[in-house]
């Protein structure tokens, strides 16, 4: 939505230590004046029920921060998030830290929306950025 103030958005998973995602970003949105946005991309095809009670604690906690948590059902994390974020004028998303892998959330997220910047909190709370970069095309 255009016109609309920027937003952080957070990237959870259906865990109770992903407060901490919500609780970084939160502070990212405080220093840089925008929003906070809090998403969980939950697989359709899944056992959700199993982690009901850890998303309602994180709904808890986005509302601690004022702002909602949406499920998204779909089987793409990544392809979904970016949609997200392009339809919601997000300019910066934190999530949990990179599995490493080259298929991952992160690596796919970052093909997707590379003007996008990214943090991830590690488990002791560090948080590590990646500034976005969109390189010039000639």
């Amino acid at each position: 939505m255009q016109g609309q103030k920027p937003s952080v958005l957070a990237c959870v998973t259906g865990q109770f230590d992903c407060d901490r995602i919500i609780e970084a970003a939160a502070e990212t949105a405080l220093e840089n004046d925008c929003e906070l946005r809090v998403i969980s991309v939950i697989d359709p095809a899944g056992d959700y029920g199993r982690f009901a009670d850890e998303i309602q604690y994180l709904d808890s906690v986005a509302k601690a921060f004022s702002a909602d948590l949406t499920l998204m059902f779909h089987n793409d994390a990544a392809r979904i998030t970016a949609q997200f974020v392009g339809e919601n004028n997000i300019s910066h998303i934190v999530t949990g830290m990179h599995d490493g892998g080259d298929r991952s959330f992160l690596v796919r997220f970052n093909e997707l929306a590379p003007s996008v910047s990214i943090s991830m909190v590690d488990k002791d709370h560090n948080v590590y950025t990646m500034s976005a970069r969109v390189a010039a095309r000639i």
